[in-house]
């Protein structure tokens, strides 16, 4: 064993012992692989099976060899584990055995801070005034008054008393409308600034991918210098990177840009903005309703509608108008004056931008309509080759998971990523910088024994679902896992309408039985639905996408996870849908390298909300017949945890009738 494996050994063991636990093969083989790529500065894809502790994994070799390491999670979850579990206790076991102080900090975007001299400006504020109009609101925004004036507050919506999204944005800037510390009044007591200062000098720093994505595509610098970054819930990261850097443009953003400008500069210029944004405004309901009554126009937009066109040109040429009024005026004023020059500079900057890229679309491109909030949007079509050129060619990057292979293989995962694999390696490099292609891959597996503790049940004979719905056979099959397992269930749905018609068809079905039944609602936090569903071991739980990763119920609330259907990429997906039809277009099967591998991640993630710890126990059941009856079921399964497959109902409901007198005997 060489002296590195040999510290980063010693280290390890404190850190497991600090949070109570034991050492586990596949945590020591990452760790190892973790201080590899940080010593000879080459990246690194490990994909950690559930209960491996990857997180000690990364944190303790990064420590051990005093690199600074940015870690961006894609939950909330994940993030509070860290800052406010893992890392609390590991910090001062592992300062004694390498003899220095160690310091962690999170930070986030500035719209997740409090903003002190928007709170406390003497100046009228849009947003502030239509709070007052609702009224209801308003005692929240006193709530968040009062809460500030703890010295412990830090500001951070996360530990903020629970408000209105609406009651938040009152009292918060963006990054565009931020004023700087330097010329704002509350520069020196700011939460962001605060946070900041504090991630600048921590060894480790905790973040969201969201914000790293920024930062990537803003080529700017948000985040703290770091020599490493490690991409925790690496699956997401693609997702929550093209989301990051999707444009939106709402007719009630503009109409708020527009309210800004004029409250800060009233005249010819401002009316005339606002007068655009009223037209767009009116543009846009138009074409919502006509969008919904007219299948065709749904899914991807090869150009930008007609109706829309002539108002968003319109609403750029006033914007840019503004945005000189406001930028010719200079820097002079009082400090409440600069800040709200800054705000309503920032708004209309944040729309002119959005207008410029509408009004240039490129083959890379993908626009779509979403008519419930009359928004466009426009993403990226592929985003791997920004993140090569932003961040893999600048640190070392640890991509880690659960789930990232397809088919045995990391290819998929690491090509969205923008790692070169195979004959793409041709990159060029400049001085100080890493071959995306310098990559190792490694597959700890999970110290859990799937196949004694878990079943999953492949049910014959159920209809194959509709597009739209999923058969009341399903249901029905469904209900009757539930009453065997007295509750206990996490029941994953792939649509809103296939939830919602489950909730329907469970009230009926389970009505005489002290079943009680959680149901997602659209908008919910997931967090305290989860909380609920824990705390009621007899509760069953009903959600969708968001339900199917980062859920954690180990022990006696969850012994069955029912999933709906396989969850492919509806043809209406306008991102998934444009980047398969581009695989197609070059001779390539969009379904197999694009859809499929999709749906091998969400289906691997969620039958993974089983098996949380060494003593539980359970069902997965999948009750879509295509898994069995479709040649590509196998890699669907193959994608899985090996959990012991059964096709005979019988057997599954008398083992979780079982499992459930057990625990009600315990």
């Amino acid at each position: 064993m060489s002296a590195q494996s040999a510290k980063v050994r010693k280290a390890l063991d404190a850190a497991v012992e600090a949070i109570g636990g034991s050492a586990r093969e596949g945590q020591i083989e990452m760790a190892e692989a973790v201080a590899n790529a940080l010593s000879d500065r080459h990246h690194l894809i490990v994909q950690a099976g559930t209960g491996t502790g990857k997180s000690l994994a990364y944190l303790v070799p990064a420590l051990v060899h005093g690199k600074k390491v940015l870690v961006a999670t894609a939950t909330l979850a994940l993030q509070r584990q860290l800052v406010e579990r893992d890392l609390p206790r590991v910090a001062p076991a592992l300062s004694k055995v390498l003899g220095r102080d160690i310091s962690f900090a999170i930070y986030k975007g500035i719209g997740n801070y409090l903003c002190l001299q928007k709170m406390n400006s003497g100046q009228a504020d849009p947003d502030g005034e239509f709070l007052m109009e609702l009224g209801a609101l308003e005692g929240q925004s006193k709530s968040l008054r009062e809460w500030i004036k703890d010295p412990e507050a830090t500001g951070d919506r996360d530990d903020a008393p629970e408000v209105d999204r609406k009651v938040w944005l009152a009292n918060s800037v963006s990054g565009r409308e931020c004023v700087g510390a330097d010329k704002c009044a509350f520069g020196q007591s700011c939460f962001a600034v605060k946070a900041k200062d504090a991630a600048q000098v921590a060894d480790i720093v905790v973040t969201n991918h969201t914000l790293l994505a920024i930062e990537i595509v803003e080529s700017h610098p948000i985040l703290p210098n770091r020599d490493a970054v490690v991409l925790d819930e690496a699956h997401e990261f693609l997702d929550r990177t093209t989301q990051a850097i999707t444009e939106e443009l709402s007719s009630t953003r503009a109409l708020r840009a527009a309210g800004m400008a004029r409250k800060y500069k009233p005249g010819a210029a401002t009316d005339a903005f606002g007068a655009a944004a009223s037209d767009l405004d009116a543009a846009m309901e138009y074409f919502a309703t006509e969008y919904r009554s007219d299948p065709t126009k749904q899914g991807r937009l090869d150009t930008l509608p007609i109706s829309l066109s002539a108002p968003i040109k319109y609403l750029r040429e006033t914007a840019q108008i503004v945005i000189n009024e406001i930028g010719a005026e200079g820097e002079a004023g009082s400090p409440d004056e600069i800040a709200t020059r800054a705000r309503a500079k920032g708004a209309v900057n944040e729309v002119n931008q959005t207008l410029a890229k509408l009004l240039k679309l490129t083959p890379d491109s993908v626009l779509w309509f979403e008519p419930t909030y009359k928004t466009l949007q426009l993403a990226p079509l592929t985003v791997a080759s920004l993140l090569r050129d932003n961040l893999l060619k600048k640190t070392p990057v640890i991509a880690t998971s659960a789930t990232l292979t397809f088919g045995k293989s990391f290819d998929s995962i690491a090509k969205s990523i923008g790692f070169t694999i195979g004959d793409e390696s041709d990159i060029e490099l400049k001085d100080n910088e890493i071959d995306p292609g310098n990559l190792q891959m490694l597959d700890v597996g999970s110290p859990f024994d799937f196949a004694n503790q878990g079943m999953l049940y492949l049910p014959r004979g159920l209809p194959e679902p509709s597009r739209e719905a999923v058969s009341i056979d399903a249901f029905v099959e469904l209900g009757e896992l539930i009453k065997a397992a007295g509750g206990r269930t996490l029941a994953l749905f792939s649509s809103w309408k296939a939830l919602e018609s489950a909730q329907e068809y469970l009230h009926k079905a389970l009505h005489d039985l002290p079943i009680k039944i959680i149901s997602q609602r659209r908008g919910d936090a997931v967090g305290p639905l989860v909380e609920k569903f824990a705390a009621d071991e007899t509760s069953i739980l009903l959600g969708t996408i968001s339900l199917w990763q980062g859920v954690d119920v180990p022990g006696r609330s969850c012994i069955l996870v029912a999933i709906d259907r396989i969850p492919f990429p509806r043809p209406d997906e306008p991102v998934m849908a444009a980047r398969a039809a581009q695989v197609d277009s070059t001779g390539g099967s969009g379904f197999m390298q694009v859809s499929l591998p999709r749906a091998a991640l969400l289906l691997a993630q969620g039958t993974g909300r089983l098996i949380r710890g060494v003593d539980d126990r359970g069902v997965v059941a999948i009750l879509d017949s295509r898994i069995t009856t479709k040649r590509y079921g196998s890699i669907l399964l193959n994608t899985m945890p090996p959990l012991w497959r059964t096709s005979d109902g019988e057997v599954v409901r008398e083992s979780l009738r079982r499992l459930a007198q057990d625990l009600t005997e315990v």
